[in-house]
Protein backbone atom coordinates (compact mmCIF):
# COMPACT_ATOMS: atom_id res chain seq x y z
CA UNK A 1 0.00 0.00 0.00
CA UNK A 2 1.17 3.49 -0.76
CA UNK A 3 2.23 5.51 2.36
CA UNK A 4 -0.34 7.72 3.38
CA UNK A 5 0.45 10.89 4.93
CA UNK A 6 -0.54 11.93 8.63
CA UNK A 7 -0.08 15.23 9.17
CA UNK A 8 -0.70 18.42 6.89
CA UNK A 9 -0.53 21.90 7.60
CA UNK A 10 -3.50 23.29 9.12
CA UNK A 11 -5.56 26.18 8.98
CA UNK A 12 -5.47 29.53 11.48
CA UNK A 13 -9.20 30.16 10.72
CA UNK A 14 -11.43 27.95 12.82
CA UNK A 15 -14.85 29.49 12.31
CA UNK A 16 -17.53 26.30 13.01
CA UNK A 17 -21.45 27.51 12.28
CA UNK A 18 -23.29 29.11 15.13
CA UNK A 19 -25.71 27.03 16.26
CA UNK A 20 -28.68 27.25 18.29
CA UNK A 21 -29.33 26.67 22.30
CA UNK A 22 -33.11 25.73 22.15
CA UNK A 23 -34.29 23.08 20.03
CA UNK A 24 -37.54 21.12 19.49
CA UNK A 25 -37.57 17.19 19.40
CA UNK A 26 -36.67 16.28 15.63
CA UNK A 27 -38.85 13.90 13.46
CA UNK A 28 -36.56 11.47 13.48
CA UNK A 29 -36.47 11.18 17.31
CA UNK A 30 -40.19 10.33 17.75
CA UNK A 31 -40.35 8.34 14.65
CA UNK A 32 -37.62 6.10 16.22
CA UNK A 33 -38.93 6.41 19.84
CA UNK A 34 -35.72 5.07 20.74
CA UNK A 35 -36.65 5.34 24.82
CA UNK A 36 -38.38 1.90 23.81
CA UNK A 37 -35.54 0.68 21.87
CA UNK A 38 -32.90 1.97 25.08
CA UNK A 39 -35.10 -0.97 27.27
CA UNK A 40 -32.94 -3.55 25.30
CA UNK A 41 -29.41 -2.11 24.53
CA UNK A 42 -28.00 1.46 24.90
CA UNK A 43 -24.77 0.48 22.54
CA UNK A 44 -22.77 -0.03 25.80
CA UNK A 45 -19.89 -2.08 25.26
CA UNK A 46 -19.45 -1.15 21.42
CA UNK A 47 -16.99 1.10 19.79
CA UNK A 48 -17.80 3.46 16.85
CA UNK A 49 -15.04 5.11 15.23
CA UNK A 50 -16.27 8.82 13.39
CA UNK A 51 -14.31 9.38 9.96
CA UNK A 52 -14.75 13.21 9.72
CA UNK A 53 -13.82 16.39 10.54
CA UNK A 54 -12.97 16.19 13.92
CA UNK A 55 -15.02 16.44 17.02
CA UNK A 56 -15.87 19.64 19.85
CA UNK A 57 -16.01 17.66 23.16
CA UNK A 58 -16.55 20.86 24.91
CA UNK A 59 -20.54 19.92 24.15
CA UNK A 60 -21.50 18.66 26.96
CA UNK A 61 -23.27 15.26 24.98
CA UNK A 62 -19.69 14.29 23.60
CA UNK A 63 -17.78 15.42 26.45
CA UNK A 64 -17.06 11.47 27.27
CA UNK A 65 -15.11 11.60 23.87
CA UNK A 66 -12.28 14.11 25.16
CA UNK A 67 -9.64 11.51 25.43
CA UNK A 68 -10.84 9.39 21.96
CA UNK A 69 -9.66 12.01 19.82
CA UNK A 70 -7.28 11.30 17.28
CA UNK A 71 -6.20 14.02 14.56
CA UNK A 72 -4.43 12.86 10.97
CA UNK A 73 -4.34 16.68 9.83
CA UNK A 74 -2.16 18.03 12.76
CA UNK A 75 -4.29 20.86 13.26
CA UNK A 76 -5.77 19.68 16.81
CA UNK A 77 -8.63 17.16 17.56
CA UNK A 78 -11.56 20.34 17.38
CA UNK A 79 -13.70 20.50 14.78
CA UNK A 80 -13.68 23.60 12.30
CA UNK A 81 -16.75 23.15 10.33
CA UNK A 82 -19.46 21.50 13.02
CA UNK A 83 -20.00 18.35 10.45
CA UNK A 84 -18.09 15.70 12.67
CA UNK A 85 -19.23 17.43 15.65
CA UNK A 86 -23.00 16.96 14.07
CA UNK A 87 -22.46 13.14 13.12
CA UNK A 88 -21.02 11.80 16.54
CA UNK A 89 -24.01 13.63 18.09
CA UNK A 90 -26.41 11.45 16.17
CA UNK A 91 -24.11 8.27 16.74
CA UNK A 92 -24.04 8.57 20.37
CA UNK A 93 -24.68 11.91 21.86
CA UNK A 94 -25.24 11.38 25.92
CA UNK A 95 -28.39 11.91 27.32
CA UNK A 96 -29.10 15.05 29.34
CA UNK A 97 -32.37 15.69 31.49
CA UNK A 98 -34.77 18.34 29.67
CA UNK A 99 -32.95 18.04 26.36
CA UNK A 100 -35.37 16.76 23.54
CA UNK A 101 -32.19 15.05 21.41
CA UNK A 102 -29.69 12.04 21.98
CA UNK A 103 -28.36 9.88 19.77
CA UNK A 104 -28.89 6.66 18.69
CA UNK A 105 -26.52 4.52 21.18
CA UNK A 106 -25.94 6.68 24.05
CA UNK A 107 -23.75 4.64 25.95
CA UNK A 108 -21.89 3.30 22.87
CA UNK A 109 -17.88 4.74 22.86
CA UNK A 110 -17.14 6.48 20.45
CA UNK A 111 -13.99 7.93 18.74
CA UNK A 112 -13.03 10.44 16.50
CA UNK A 113 -10.28 10.09 13.88
CA UNK A 114 -10.01 13.63 11.82
CA UNK A 115 -9.10 13.17 8.53
CA UNK A 116 -9.49 16.92 7.22
CA UNK A 117 -10.64 20.12 8.35
CA UNK A 118 -12.54 21.57 5.53
CA UNK A 119 -15.40 19.86 4.14
CA UNK A 120 -13.47 18.14 1.83
CA UNK A 121 -10.69 15.48 2.80
CA UNK A 122 -8.05 13.48 0.86
CA UNK A 123 -8.92 10.37 -0.13
CA UNK A 124 -5.30 8.56 1.26
CA UNK A 125 -5.67 10.25 4.72
CA UNK A 126 -9.58 9.18 4.46
CA UNK A 127 -7.87 5.21 3.90
CA UNK A 128 -5.25 6.19 6.58
CA UNK A 129 -7.54 7.34 8.66
CA UNK A 130 -9.96 3.55 8.18
CA UNK A 131 -6.77 1.74 8.81
CA UNK A 132 -6.24 3.86 12.15
CA UNK A 133 -9.65 3.17 12.82
CA UNK A 134 -9.67 -0.58 12.58
CA UNK A 135 -6.57 -0.70 14.62
CA UNK A 136 -7.88 1.00 17.48
CA UNK A 137 -10.36 -1.79 17.65
CA UNK A 138 -13.64 -0.11 16.39
CA UNK A 139 -16.48 -2.37 15.81
CA UNK A 140 -18.67 0.04 13.89
CA UNK A 141 -16.99 2.86 11.36
CA UNK A 142 -18.80 5.59 10.04
CA UNK A 143 -17.55 7.55 7.29
CA UNK A 144 -19.66 10.58 6.44
CA UNK A 145 -17.81 12.10 3.18
CA UNK A 146 -17.88 11.24 -0.54
CA UNK A 147 -14.46 9.89 -2.06
CA UNK A 148 -13.46 8.44 -5.25
CA UNK A 149 -12.15 4.88 -6.02
CA UNK A 150 -8.87 4.36 -5.38
CA UNK A 151 -6.61 1.52 -5.06
CA UNK A 152 -5.50 2.43 -1.44
CA UNK A 153 -9.40 3.29 -0.34
CA UNK A 154 -10.39 -0.18 -1.77
CA UNK A 155 -7.49 -2.01 -0.12
CA UNK A 156 -8.20 -1.02 3.45
CA UNK A 157 -11.62 -1.33 3.79
CA UNK A 158 -11.30 -4.79 2.68
CA UNK A 159 -8.94 -5.45 5.30
CA UNK A 160 -11.52 -3.73 7.53
CA UNK A 161 -14.57 -5.85 6.52
CA UNK A 162 -11.77 -9.01 7.05
CA UNK A 163 -11.32 -7.54 10.50
CA UNK A 164 -15.33 -8.04 11.28
CA UNK A 165 -15.69 -4.34 11.40
CA UNK A 166 -19.19 -3.03 10.27
CA UNK A 167 -18.34 0.02 7.88
CA UNK A 168 -21.26 2.80 7.33
CA UNK A 169 -20.87 5.18 4.51
CA UNK A 170 -23.03 8.22 3.13
CA UNK A 171 -24.29 7.49 -0.77
CA UNK A 172 -23.34 11.00 -1.32
CA UNK A 173 -25.91 14.15 -2.65
CA UNK A 174 -26.71 14.90 -6.01
CA UNK A 175 -25.05 17.94 -7.07
CA UNK A 176 -27.11 21.20 -6.88
CA UNK A 177 -25.37 22.68 -9.77
CA UNK A 178 -26.41 20.38 -12.69
CA UNK A 179 -28.55 17.69 -10.90
CA UNK A 180 -25.97 14.85 -11.64
CA UNK A 181 -24.04 12.79 -9.14
CA UNK A 182 -21.35 10.23 -9.49
CA UNK A 183 -20.83 7.33 -7.36
CA UNK A 184 -19.57 7.67 -3.59
CA UNK A 185 -16.71 5.59 -2.20
CA UNK A 186 -16.57 3.84 0.25
CA UNK A 187 -20.19 3.79 0.00
CA UNK A 188 -20.18 1.49 -3.22
CA UNK A 189 -17.76 -0.95 -2.23
CA UNK A 190 -19.27 -4.13 -1.74
CA UNK A 191 -19.59 -5.42 1.84
CA UNK A 192 -20.03 -1.67 2.99
CA UNK A 193 -23.66 -0.15 3.85
CA UNK A 194 -24.21 2.37 1.82
CA UNK A 195 -27.03 5.49 3.37
CA UNK A 196 -29.28 7.08 1.21
CA UNK A 197 -31.31 10.25 2.81
CA UNK A 198 -34.83 9.89 3.98
CA UNK A 199 -37.89 12.82 3.81
CA UNK A 200 -40.38 12.19 7.01
CA UNK A 201 -42.20 10.50 5.16
CA UNK A 202 -39.96 7.60 4.22
CA UNK A 203 -39.19 8.69 0.87
CA UNK A 204 -35.83 9.24 -0.75
CA UNK A 205 -34.72 12.78 -0.36
CA UNK A 206 -34.46 14.22 -4.25
CA UNK A 207 -30.68 15.42 -3.03
CA UNK A 208 -29.60 11.84 -1.89
CA UNK A 209 -27.78 9.98 -4.71
CA UNK A 210 -29.39 7.11 -6.93
CA UNK A 211 -25.95 6.63 -8.97
CA UNK A 212 -24.70 5.13 -5.55
CA UNK A 213 -26.03 1.68 -4.99
CA UNK A 214 -28.19 2.05 -1.41
CA UNK A 215 -28.55 -0.34 1.31
CA UNK A 216 -31.01 1.43 3.24
CA UNK A 217 -32.35 4.74 3.21
CA UNK A 218 -32.20 6.80 7.05
CA UNK A 219 -33.46 10.41 8.31
CA UNK A 220 -31.63 13.16 6.35
CA UNK A 221 -33.67 16.19 5.61
CA UNK A 222 -34.43 18.97 8.60
CA UNK A 223 -32.16 17.11 11.09
CA UNK A 224 -31.37 18.01 14.82
CA UNK A 225 -27.73 17.48 16.27
CA UNK A 226 -24.97 18.43 18.24
CA UNK A 227 -22.92 21.95 17.22
CA UNK A 228 -19.72 23.52 18.33
CA UNK A 229 -19.89 25.57 21.45
CA UNK A 230 -22.44 23.39 23.40
CA UNK A 231 -25.30 24.45 20.71
CA UNK A 232 -27.30 22.47 18.34
CA UNK A 233 -27.71 22.61 14.51
CA UNK A 234 -31.13 22.18 13.05
CA UNK A 235 -32.44 21.95 9.69
CA UNK A 236 -29.24 19.66 8.26
CA UNK A 237 -29.56 18.06 5.27
CA UNK A 238 -28.03 15.08 3.54
CA UNK A 239 -26.64 11.84 3.64
CA UNK A 240 -23.62 12.71 5.76
CA UNK A 241 -26.13 12.66 8.34
CA UNK A 242 -28.61 9.74 7.52
CA UNK A 243 -25.30 7.40 7.48
CA UNK A 244 -25.00 8.26 11.02
CA UNK A 245 -27.97 6.74 11.96
CA UNK A 246 -27.55 3.73 10.76
CA UNK A 247 -24.27 3.42 12.40
CA UNK A 248 -26.02 4.11 15.42
CA UNK A 249 -28.78 0.89 14.69
CA UNK A 250 -25.83 -0.62 14.01
CA UNK A 251 -23.63 -0.01 17.25
CA UNK A 252 -27.32 -1.32 19.11
CA UNK A 253 -27.32 -4.47 17.42
CA UNK A 254 -23.45 -5.48 17.37
CA UNK A 255 -24.30 -4.65 21.45
CA UNK A 256 -27.88 -7.00 21.37
CA UNK A 257 -26.18 -9.52 19.19
CA UNK A 258 -22.30 -9.72 20.09
CA UNK A 259 -22.37 -12.91 18.15
CA UNK A 260 -22.90 -11.91 14.70
CA UNK A 261 -20.22 -10.89 12.21
CA UNK A 262 -20.72 -7.62 10.20
CA UNK A 263 -22.42 -9.09 7.27
CA UNK A 264 -24.91 -10.85 9.66
CA UNK A 265 -25.29 -7.44 11.51
CA UNK A 266 -25.67 -5.46 7.85
CA UNK A 267 -28.41 -8.55 6.97
CA UNK A 268 -30.16 -7.45 10.29
CA UNK A 269 -30.34 -3.83 9.27
CA UNK A 270 -31.50 -4.26 6.06
CA UNK A 271 -33.99 -6.89 6.45
CA UNK A 272 -35.87 -5.09 9.43
CA UNK A 273 -35.91 -1.79 7.09
CA UNK A 274 -39.13 -0.99 5.28
CA UNK A 275 -40.94 1.08 2.54
CA UNK A 276 -38.12 0.92 0.07
CA UNK A 277 -39.51 1.66 -3.39
CA UNK A 278 -37.86 2.47 -6.43
CA UNK A 279 -34.24 3.51 -7.64
CA UNK A 280 -31.73 4.78 -4.56
CA UNK A 281 -33.69 3.55 -1.57
CA UNK A 282 -32.27 -0.04 -1.03
CA UNK A 283 -34.77 -1.80 1.49
CA UNK A 284 -36.13 1.40 2.81
CA UNK A 285 -36.14 3.13 5.88
CA UNK A 286 -34.38 1.67 9.10
CA UNK A 287 -36.28 0.63 12.04
CA UNK A 288 -34.03 0.41 15.16
CA UNK A 289 -36.36 -1.27 17.56
CA UNK A 290 -36.84 -4.03 14.66
CA UNK A 291 -33.26 -4.61 13.99
CA UNK A 292 -32.37 -5.00 17.84
CA UNK A 293 -35.41 -7.06 18.32
CA UNK A 294 -36.81 -8.75 15.54
CA UNK A 295 -36.07 -12.90 15.21
CA UNK A 296 -35.02 -14.04 12.16
CA UNK A 297 -35.45 -17.60 11.37
CA UNK A 298 -31.38 -18.10 9.86
CA UNK A 299 -29.75 -16.58 13.11
CA UNK A 300 -31.32 -19.31 15.37
CA UNK A 301 -29.38 -21.56 17.26
CA UNK A 302 -29.40 -25.17 15.89
CA UNK A 303 -31.45 -27.28 18.29
CA UNK A 304 -31.78 -31.19 18.48
CA UNK A 305 -34.91 -32.25 17.15
CA UNK A 306 -37.79 -32.86 19.75
CA UNK A 307 -37.79 -36.59 20.79
CA UNK A 308 -40.65 -38.34 19.05
CA UNK A 309 -44.34 -38.60 20.69
CA UNK A 310 -44.73 -41.96 21.89
CA UNK A 311 -47.22 -44.12 19.66
CA UNK A 312 -51.02 -44.31 20.42
CA UNK A 313 -51.86 -47.28 22.89
CA UNK A 314 -53.78 -49.15 20.44
CA UNK A 315 -51.09 -48.34 17.26
CA UNK A 316 -49.95 -51.76 17.66
CA UNK A 317 -52.74 -54.66 18.41
CA UNK A 318 -51.83 -55.92 21.97
CA UNK A 319 -50.23 -59.49 21.74
CA UNK A 320 -52.39 -61.92 24.01
CA UNK A 321 -50.47 -62.90 27.39
CA UNK A 322 -49.96 -66.76 27.44
CA UNK A 323 -52.17 -68.68 30.27
CA UNK A 324 -50.37 -71.14 31.42
CA UNK A 325 -52.21 -72.90 33.56
CA UNK A 326 -55.19 -72.66 31.07
CA UNK A 327 -52.62 -74.62 28.65
CA UNK A 328 -51.69 -77.19 31.05
CA UNK A 329 -55.55 -78.17 31.44
CA UNK A 330 -56.16 -77.99 27.70
CA UNK A 331 -53.19 -80.45 27.62
CA UNK A 332 -54.69 -82.85 29.86
CA UNK A 333 -58.12 -82.77 28.46
CA UNK A 334 -56.86 -83.22 24.85
CA UNK A 335 -54.59 -86.07 26.45
CA UNK A 336 -57.47 -87.87 28.36
CA UNK A 337 -59.96 -87.48 25.52
CA UNK A 338 -57.33 -89.03 23.45
CA UNK A 339 -56.79 -92.19 26.07
CA UNK A 340 -60.54 -92.83 25.97
CA UNK A 341 -60.63 -92.79 22.10
CA UNK A 342 -57.74 -95.49 21.73
CA UNK A 343 -59.36 -97.55 24.59
CA UNK A 344 -62.69 -97.37 22.77
CA UNK A 345 -60.93 -99.15 19.67
CA UNK A 346 -59.09 -101.41 21.75
CA UNK A 347 -62.06 -102.69 23.40
CA UNK A 348 -63.90 -103.20 19.47
CA UNK A 349 -61.11 -104.88 18.91
CA UNK A 350 -60.50 -107.67 21.46
CA UNK A 351 -64.01 -108.18 22.88
CA UNK A 352 -64.45 -110.98 19.85
CA UNK A 353 -61.36 -112.43 20.14
CA UNK A 354 -61.94 -112.98 23.83
CA UNK A 355 -65.59 -114.86 23.23
CA UNK A 356 -64.06 -117.00 20.50
CA UNK A 357 -61.56 -118.64 23.22
CA UNK A 358 -64.11 -118.62 25.79
CA UNK A 359 -61.89 -115.71 27.62
CA UNK A 360 -59.00 -117.98 27.85
CA UNK A 361 -55.39 -116.51 28.15
CA UNK A 362 -53.80 -116.39 24.93
CA UNK A 363 -50.91 -118.53 23.88
CA UNK A 364 -47.61 -117.76 21.81
CA UNK A 365 -47.05 -120.83 19.45
CA UNK A 366 -43.27 -122.00 19.44
CA UNK A 367 -41.91 -123.00 16.04
CA UNK A 368 -40.72 -126.70 14.99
Amino acid sequence: MTPVPTSATGTADCSPPRGTKSIRESWAQRRFNLPEVWKLTRGAGVTVAIVDSGVDVTHPQLSKMARSLIDLTGTGGGDCIGHGTGVAGIIGGSEIKGVPFAGVAPEAELISIKHTDKDVGEAGRLAHAILRAVRLGADVINVSVKAYDQPDLKKVVDYALAQDVVIVAAAGNVSKDDGTSTPAYPAAYPGVISVGSANPDGTRASSSSTTTPVSVLAPGVDITSTSPGSAYAEGLEGTSFAAPYVAGVAALVRARHPGLDHLAVQRRIRLTAGGGAGVGTGSGMINPLLAVSAILPSETVAIAPDEAAPLPADAIPRIPVEDSRGTAVAAWVALVSLSLAVLAVLTRLVTPLGRRRGWRPARIESGG
